[in-house]
Order: structure tokens, then C-alpha cells, then sequence
């Protein structure tokens, strides 16, 4: 048992550490998860210029690769639809409505220019074995573009995910320019279908966008919606539009889409709804608006870690300036090769060190010769010779000596060392180079990456202030049930869905609850109005017990759960005989139940020296005896809500507003 636990351990491990690392979580340096890296070394592996069949891609990319054609044809796509390292030709989509690509053997593709210009430099890159063993695959792509915030990614791998939003290219490198000056710098996501974008929850990476649709404004009849929020498409915006309009949320008479390249959902509102109506609605209801949470995770050093927006640019910019470097070395070593076996050309051919193997007779003499020969000139050397360079001379042809050109040579060597001081001046101060690298690249292609999402402050839409009064009410006395499935006609009164309705019955119970389909009340209702929890409600209540002793108290309604019954009346089976405004005024007069020898048979109450209680308080008591009626002054007394006051148990009529008569 305890070797089949280690043995399930350590393989869970591996096989964690394997989805973490090498296929759900990008690397920070080249920004690429690995069938992404995969997919551009085999482009770049087979580019010639023209395009390639998809299929072949993926044939060619299965080498590296081993997870099935169908996850490199899916990735191929998602990283075309980017465009920035991928030109496509044929039909790979619609980003708006959600469309998939042709199957792989209708489109093709090749790499864009940036891509051919910034990722690849087959020196300098690192190359391990592939799954098999047959093929090299590098172990990241020697990018000079901050690709993991260009392209944005998403991933779940065992125990964690990641999900960075794509940013802008341009504000990208500027940020990268900024931070090279010491600047302080500031960036926000930029989405290809556009939209509109409130940051202010972004938190450096950390936090969440808002993003909304355009939504204009065509006339009085007509909304067009013209870009759609981040993972979203049309037809998720077109579906979530008509739910809302079935739950009468938003008031729309007929959508229609008319996206083809860019996107146009045309609204028709319904007779007599105004379009400064419905585009709260909208953004309150449907995927017109949609917020977007950050999750910054990605893999430096072999290690996941989480970092913000901010440490990532600032991470790829050093990488950027060691890289340049790096090129630059590679660049001076190359130009001083060429320098040097053109400068022992010249010695070679000018000084006529050749002539001296004329009378060599052995292999092993003539390569003496020929070292003893250059070794007059070895001041004149780039750097001292090797066997491989006296090798290389030897292999000069006699008609190129005879056609030799003093004059082009002697041009050329000049070319070289002036390449050579250019790159020394580059690498001695790599700060100016890098910014001068970074603003080429701004001046080369900026325009073909503007800014898509407006980014502005969005204020929130209150629910509640553009709820439709679309829910209609009743009480059915018979049954006793009230709510929106209801046929009755007491209480009827229209609310939204997201009022609250406060209903008290007569055997004293009440209840604060969001407007019910079909609910069973217990008692009769007495009154029924919808409520304001900030405003609460207050009531002068007037009850017998089961003893029918009298009590009367003012209350004040305000703290409660909803659906949940509370008791206006302390103990049970008593009655409520007034529900009255808080304000109430009044004689109230009641008569005694008849006993033996009473001589007292009669007692009465101001109504005005009643004082707020709690609800769930008993309240004064309000005569001596148990009362069989009672009666209030009418011409002195307010009812509840500012209605006629009620004698005995109050009458269970409706004024259409649920409000006691």
C-alpha cells in the first residue's frame, strides 16, 4: 500500500508539473504556450515566402507536437485571429459571431513580416530533442516583443489558472521606452472586437475591467449596437437580448444582425419606449456589458509565478536590451570572421604567399610554407590564425587568385571594420540602442495596431432605477393566495422585480418578500404595499389577544429577512382591529364583554399617547377588561398611508395600490 501511494504521488506530481509547465501556462520570455512556439518554429522552418496549406502546418507541426492534429489546428487559428505573427488567407472565423475556420486543407497561411523581423534568430536559440527524439524544437522563441501581453492567454492548469488580457502593441512599446527613461508607466488591455472599457478596478493585472458595447443611437425608433464586449460574439449578445426581452426587462419589438466584417445589431424598440430607456436596460440586462477579471500567472525560470502588468513589461524590457545585445555580439563576431579572412586573403594573395608552396613537396610542407609565409604579416592580423584558416587558403583557386581585385578587396575590408565600429557603438551604450530599436519598430508598424477599446469611466446602471414596472400583483380573498400567477381582485399593484412588497394579515402576521409568483399568506390580508428598506414603514396597530384584551403601539418596520413571517401581536389567535398611519389621532371607544354585577361597561383611549415599540413588543394596554368592540373617532383618526380609518376589523378593499381603503 505504502509503495502504491508513493508511486501515485510521484506520478500525480510529474503529471501536474507537466500541465503547469509545458502546456496551460505561458512562458514569460517568448509569451507562447508550447504548441504555440511549435506552431511559428515550423512556419518559420518551412517559410519561403509563399503560403502553406494549414493541413501541411499541421502535419510538419505533429513532429514537435504530441497531443493530435485537432489541438494545433485550434491553436493555429486562435493565433491567426490575433494578427500579429500570422497572415491568413481563406476563411479562419469571425471573432464576432463565434463562426469556426474552414477545414485545414481550404486556408492557408504564412508568417507576417513582424513575426520574421522580431522572433526568430536560429544562433541564438536554445534547441532541445523533440517528444521523439528526431527533430530539434527550441526551448523558447528569442522574442523581442512583449508577446505575452500583445496576445493575451488563457489557462487552467492542476491547482491554478491564468488569464491575461491582450494589450495594445504601440502602447506596449511605448511603455517600453518610458521604462528605459526611468518613467513611470500605465497599461490597460485593448480588445479586438473594441467596446468601451472602465479600468479603474484593473489594479495593475490584478483586478477586473468593465467592458461594454457601442451602443448608438440610429433614430427614435432604432438602437444599433456596433462592437461587442470581449468573449463575446453576436449571437451570445442576440440570445441574451431576447431573454431579457421575454422576462420584459428590456422593451425590443425585433432584432436583426446584419454583421458581416464589422459587427450591426439592429434593435427595433416597441411602441412608445424611448431609446434613452433601452440602452440602461441594455447594459443593466444583457451581455451589452460584461466584466473581465485579471489572473496574472506565468512561468519564469521553470517556476509559475504571479506578477502584475507593470513587473512583466518591465521584466521583457531588460530581456529586450539582452537580446539586442546579444544580436550585436553575434552581429560583431560574424563582421569580424569576414574581416579576418579577408585581411588574410589580402596578405595571401598581394604579398604572393602563395608562391611558396610551388615548391613544397609534401601536404604537411605546403601548410609550412604557407604559416611561415603569413606569420611575416601577423601584425596585420584581425586576430591570430588557426589551422582551419591556413585549410581555407589553401582551398583558394588558382583563377580567383588571377582575377583577384586589390581595389574591391581593400573596399570591402573598409566596409566591414566601419560595420564594425557601428555595432561597437551600438553595444557600448545598449540603453539608446534599445530605445532607438523599439522606436523603429513604432515608426515601421504603429499604424497597423491602433487602439480599439475607448477606454472611459463607466457609471454603474442602477437596476433598480431602470427596472420595468412589468410584474402585476393580486389577493385572492377566497383562496387566500397572492402574487403574480393570482387572478384576484384585491391589492392589485405593478411592480419590478426588484421591489420588495410588505404584507400584513389580520391574525397579526407580516412578511417583506420580492414579488412572488404564488404564495399562501396565513389570515386574511389586511394591507399590502410595496416597500423601501431605506425608508422602512410605520404603522399605529391596534389588537385583541385570544383574551380579548385591547392593546395598542406604534412601530416602526425596518430590520427583517425576507420571506421570513414576523408577528405583529404578542402571543396567538389574537385579531388586528386597526392598522393605522404612525401619525394616527383619535378617541378610540370600546365596550366591555357583558359580565354580572359590571357596572363599568364602556372605556376609552387617545390614540395620539400611543409611543413606538418594536414590533414583536406587546404595546399599552388600552382598558382594564377584555373588549367585545371598538370603535375610533373617525373624524379625529389618519389610517395607515394617510387612507379613511377602519372601525372593527378592517374592511379588505383595494384602492389598485395595494394600500388598506
Amino acid at each position: 500500500m505504502a509503495q502504491l501511494e508513493a508511486l501515485m504521488q510521484r506520478n500525480f506530481l510529474e503529471y501536474s508539473s507537466y500541465f503547469v509547465l509545458d502546456r496551460a501556462i505561458p512562458e514569460l520570455r517568448d509569451g507562447l504556450k508550447p504548441v504555440q512556439r511549435r506552431i511559428l518554429h515550423t512556419l518559420f522552418s518551412i517559410s519561403d515566402g509563399r503560403f502553406h496549406k494549414v493541413a501541411n502546418i499541421i502535419g510538419e507541426t505533429m513532429k514537435l507536437h504530441p497531443h493530435g492534429d485537432a489541438s494545433i489546428g485550434d491553436a493555429l487559428v486562435v493565433l491567426a485571429n490575433k494578427d500579429f505573427f500570422i497572415e491568413k488567407q481563406g476563411n479562419f472565423g469571425n471573432l464576432a459571431t463565434g463562426h469556426p475556420a474552414a477545414a485545414s486543407r481550404y486556408i492557408e497561411c504564412r508568417l507576417t513580416d513582424l513575426a520574421l523581423e522580431t522572433l526568430f534568430h536560429k544562433s541564438l536559440t536554445e534547441f532541445v530533442p523533440s517528444y521523439d527524439g528526431r527533430s530539434p524544437e527550441p526551448v523558447r522563441l528569442p522574442a523581442k516583443l512583449p508577446v505575452i501581453l500583445m496576445l493575451g492567454t488563457e489557462g487552467i492548469a492542476v491547482g491554478m489558472a491564468t488569464k491575461l488580457l491582450p494589450h495594445n502593441l504601440t502602447e506596449l512599446w511605448e511603455a517600453q521606452i518610458a521604462i528605459l527613461e526611468g518613467k513611470p508607466v500605465s497599461l490597460f488591455p485593448d480588445f479586438p472586437q473594441g467596446g468601451l472599457m472602465d479600468v479603474d478596478a484593473y489594479e495593475d493585472g490584478r483586478g477586473k475591467v468593465e467592458v461594454r458595447a457601442r451602443v448608438n443611437v440610429k433614430d427614435k425608433k432604432h438602437v444599433v449596437i456596433s462592437e461587442i464586449p470581449y468573449g463575446t460574439t453576436t449571437e451570445s449578445v442576440i440570445a441574451s437580448i431576447e431573454a431579457a426581452a421575454q422576462k420584459g426587462r428590456v422593451k425590443v419589438a425585433s432584432i436583426n444582425d446584419f454583421t458581416t466584417d464589422k459587427v450591426e445589431i439592429e434593435l427595433t424598440l416597441a411602441r412608445g419606449v424611448a431609446a434613452k430607456e433601452v440602452v440602461p436596460q441594455l447594459y443593466a440586462y444583457t451581455d451589452c456589458s460584461v466584466s473581465i477579471s485579471s489572473n496574472v500567472t506565468v512561468i519564469n525560470d521553470r517556476k509559475p509565478v504571479q506578477l502584475t502588468v507593470t513587473n512583466i513589461i518591465t521584466l521583457l524590457t531588460e530581456q529586450l536590451k539582452l537580446q539586442l545585445k546579444a544580436e550585436l555580439e553575434f552581429d560583431r563576431e560574424q563582421l569580424l570572421d569576414k574581416q579576418h579572412w579577408l585581411t588574410l586573403e589580402q596578405i595571401f594573395v598581394e604579398k604572393r604567399v602563395y608562391k611558396r608552396i610551388e615548391e613544397a613537396e609534401t601536404e604537411d610542407s605546403v601548410r609550412d610554407e604557407v604559416k611561415k609565409g603569413m606569420a611575416k604579416y601577423k601584425k596585420l592580423f584581425v586576430r591570430p590564425m588557426v589551422d582551419e584558416d591556413i585549410k581555407r587558403l589553401l582551398e583558394v583557386r588558382i583563377r580567383r587568385i588571377s582575377a583577384y581585385d586589390i581595389e574591391k578587396n581593400r573596399k570591402d575590408i573598409e566596409e566591414v571594420a566601419t560595420q564594425i565600429k557601428a555595432v561597437e557603438k551600438k553595444l557600448k551604450n545598449m540603453k539608446r540602442t534599445t530605445i532607438e530599436y523599439v522606436r523603429g519598430l513604432i515608426e515601421k508598424y504603429a499604424d497597423r495596431y491602433p487602439r480599439r477599446t475607448e477606454i472611459t469611466r463607466i457609471k454603474a446602471v442602477d437596476k433598480k432605477a431602470v427596472a420595468r414596472q412589468n410584474i402585476k400583483l393580486s389577493y385572492d380573498k377566497e383562496s387566500g393566495f397572492f402574487g403574480s400567477d393570482v387572478r384576484g381582485q384585491h391589492f392589485k399593484m405593478t411592480v419590478s422585480e426588484f421591489d420588495l412588497v410588505l404584507g400584513i394579515s389580520s391574525d397579526g402576521t407580516y412578511r417583506i418578500m420580492p414579488p412572488p409568483e404564488k404564495v399562501l399568506l396565513s389570515g386574511k390580508l389586511l394591507h399590502c404595499e410595496p416597500f423601501d428598506p431605506d425608508k422602512g414603514a410605520e404603522f399605529t396597530v391596534v389588537y385583541r389577544d385570544k383574551q380579548k384584551i385591547a392593546y395598542g403601539k406604534r412601530v416602526r418596520i425596518e430590520k427583517f429577512i425576507r420571506n421570513r413571517e414576523y408577528q405583529l401581536i404578542k402571543g396567538k389567535a389574537g385579531k388586528v382591529d386597526l392598522l393605522l398611519g404612525s401619525d394616527a389621532q383619535g378617541t378610540l371607544k370600546m365596550d366591555f364583554v357583558p359580565a354580572k354585577r359590571q357596572r363599568v361597561k364602556h372605556a376609552t383611549f387617545d390614540i395620539g399617547e400611543l409611543t413606538f415599540v418594536s414590533p414583536a413588543a406587546r404595546g399599552a394596554r388600552l382598558a382594564p377588561k377584555a373588549v367585545a368592540k371598538m370603535k375610533l373617532d373617525k373624524a379625529a383618526a389618519k389610517p395607515a398611508k394617510g387612507k379613511k380609518p377602519s372601525s372593527g376589523t378592517p374592511p379588505m378593499e383595494s384602492n389598485g395600490q395595494g394600500k388598506l381603503l
